[in-house]
């Protein structure tokens, strides 16, 4: 498509051969890595929600944190303006 992922964004996550969008583990490890570069938003999996929610409120306010199931909804959100 030629449009560029917004440099502000990070995503983490394991794909199937159908496009799912699947759980990984060092979510923890992940957002704070993030957060230390200046990144304001995650995409991650539905399946690490829970990750997420044990995640300290501190944390939580300097990044928003976006959830999918699926690659191609993944992908439409992070090329979107």
């Amino acid at each position: 498509s030629g449009r560029r992922v917004r440099s502000s964004l990070s995503m983490t996550g394991e794909i199937t051969l159908r496009g799912k969008l699947l759980p990984v583990g060092g979510i923890r490890e992940k957002v704070l890595a993030s957060t230390r570069l200046g990144i304001k938003e995650i995409i991650l999996p539905e399946g690490n929600r829970s990750d997420w929610s044990d995640l300290p409120p501190n944390v939580k306010k300097q990044i928003k944190a976006r959830f999918f199931k699926n690659t191609s909804e993944a992908i439409l959100y992070a090329l979107s303006e």
